[in-house]
């Protein structure tokens, strides 16, 4: 074989080359942490029940991230909140979220479930309004970051378009055991609202695509290279005739 590569190109060719098999890599790494990440959110939902009322409670982190948890308290009915939201049909809802005092007297949020637009004012809803000292099962989401483009909330109608549970609790000048929301389960309420059993676990997972993306273009690009060489008659496989 004879090969006399040209070296801008091939210097060109060899910084592009690593950089999309870098991309793919990289990729590779992301689908293993992915994985990771639903296996370990499918243990905790799927877990036995943390007692929030023998004191087991999650400590921050990505690593309790949908606990499965229970707890007994009262909800403290008159400062409900509210978080916009697209319903399971694609119409708009609210998700109602409610202060819980726990019978240690600490207070996290609640997120009772969705009702739909015409039942946000719970006189609508009547026999929703649970005043009783309750045990809740449910699911333990940390606070989250607002998006570039999310409204800011409403504080005249107690709305948020995100789950703001500082801004929440700011609102309703409570001091929160976490920051965190417990996700009611679909146990059902009386009267049917709201309606709980909301919490939606969709992961996007596509990186073993981008990855065969990134190391078929890194294929192309050698075969380009070499298709170029050969063509400029500087690789040649087999003997080079010497006529």
């Amino acid at each position: 074989m004879y090969f006399r590569p040209l070296p801008g190109v091939t210097v060109a060719t060899a910084i592009l080359l690593g950089f999309l098999v870098f991309l793919g890599v990289w990729q590779l790494q992301r689908l293993e942490w992915k994985l990771a990440l639903i296996d370990r959110v499918e243990r905790n939902m799927h877990a036995a029940p943390l007692d929030l009322d023998a004191g087991h409670w999650p400590l921050h982190g990505a690593d309790t991230e949908y606990t499965h948890v229970t707890a007994t308290g009262r909800f403290d009915n008159g400062k409900e909140a509210y978080i916009f939201g697209i319903g399971p049909e694609g119409a708009p809802v609210y998700h109602v979220v409610v202060p819980f005092v726990l019978k240690n007297g600490r207070t996290l949020l609640v997120d009772r479930g969705i009702v739909p637009r015409d039942l946000q004012n719970p006189a609508t809803r009547p026999d929703g309004i649970d005043n009783h000292m309750t045990r809740i099962t449910g699911f333990w989401r940390w606070q989250e970051a607002a998006g570039f483009f999310t409204n800011p909330p409403d504080l005249k109608k107690r709305v948020w378009f995100y789950r703001d549970v500082p801004g929440i609790a700011r609102a309703d000048g409570i001091v929160l055991a976490a920051p965190a929301v417990i996700e009611a389960d679909a146990t059902p309420n009386p009267g049917g609202w709201p309606r709980g059993g909301q919490t939606v676990v969709t992961f996007r997972n596509e990186h073993l695509q981008y990855a065969i993306t990134w190391f078929l273009m890194a294929a192309a690009l050698l075969g380009v290279y070499i298709a170029y060489h050969v063509s400029r008659g500087r690789l040649v496989f087999g003997h080079r005739s010497s006529s």
